[in-house]
């Protein structure tokens, strides 16, 4: 097949592929042609492809799950503003969770929490397991079985990345923020905001048991104290009627002792 013809072909099957394509799958398409083309042949278009895509808005770019064709990276501004749909926002929380992940693969979701020191809520490993940038490895050999996470072929995908040795090391990371112009950061997650709540909402329910606990504890004080009153007035009640009695008791005494006494007599001379 003429090389102009190849690369034609190969063009419109990259711009209306809605995935990566490898050279096996691209070589497939040319089963039922009489002159078709070698996979040297097809890898040998796509790099001239590459070269002559050079000056154009558009490119050929090679990741993990094959070649596809794409706007360049300077346009995505421009073609951004098609879809009214805004860009998916994540937490630098998330974004640090995948750095973890992509740098120290295998790992579990523990050692996740002892580098950066803060747990690692579940709304996370759930958004990242959905987008299909991690996958669960296996499971580690210790105590609960915890499972070890990894990156997909997605995850490079994404970041137009061919291979892991294309990460940038370490010391080349200076900020999170510029890991991928796309990923717009926000401090909380619905999985932040709603642990956030859980907080707010037992602190409410513990202000509240506090509040109880001060009420019914007024409320107890207050009993006692009427309480101790009422001893009181009984008992200032019983000692008056006691020196009310000793009193009248007295009197009958002395009523007696007049009864009893004789009168004297008087001599008339």
């Amino acid at each position: 097949m003429e090389s102009a013809k190849l690369k034609n072909i190969l063009e419109a099957v990259l711009a209306t592929a809605d995935r990566p394509l490898t050279v096996p799958q691209m070589e497939q398409l040319f089963t039922l042609d009489e002159d078709q083309p070698t996979r040297d042949e097809i890898r040998k278009a796509l790099h001239d492809m590459e070269q002559e895509f050079a000056e154009r808005s558009m490119e050929i770019k090679q990741v993990a799950n094959g070649y596809r064709m794409q706007v360049k990276q300077d346009y995505a501004q421009w073609v951004g503003r098609l879809w009214e749909e805004k860009p998916a926002r994540y937490s630098r929380a998330l974004l640090e969770t995948l750095a973890l992940i992509a740098y120290r693969q295998p790992i579990t979701r523990g050692e996740i929490e002892e580098v950066r020191g803060v747990s690692v809520s579940s709304n996370i490993i759930k958004t990242l397991l959905e987008r299909e940038w991690i996958r669960v490895l296996g499971h580690k050999d210790v105590p609960g079985k915890p499972s070890l996470y990894g990156t997909t072929k997605e995850f490079l995908d994404y970041f137009n990345l061919k291979s892991l040795d294309q990460l940038p090391t370490l010391a080349e990371i200076k900020d999170l923020d510029q890991i991928h112009p796309e990923l717009a950061l926000e401090e909380d997650t619905e999985g932040e905001q709603a642990a956030g709540a859980e907080t707010t909402d037992a602190q409410a329910e513990t202000d509240a048991d506090l509040s109880d606990d001060a009420q019914q504890a007024e409320a107890t004080e207050a009993a006692d104290e009427i309480a101790q009153q009422d001893v009181t007035e009984n008992v200032s009640a019983e000692t008056q009627t006691d020196a009310e009695d000793s009193i009248d008791d007295s009197a009958e005494q002395e009523l007696e002792a007049d009864a009893i006494t004789p009168t004297p007599s008087v001599s008339i001379h």
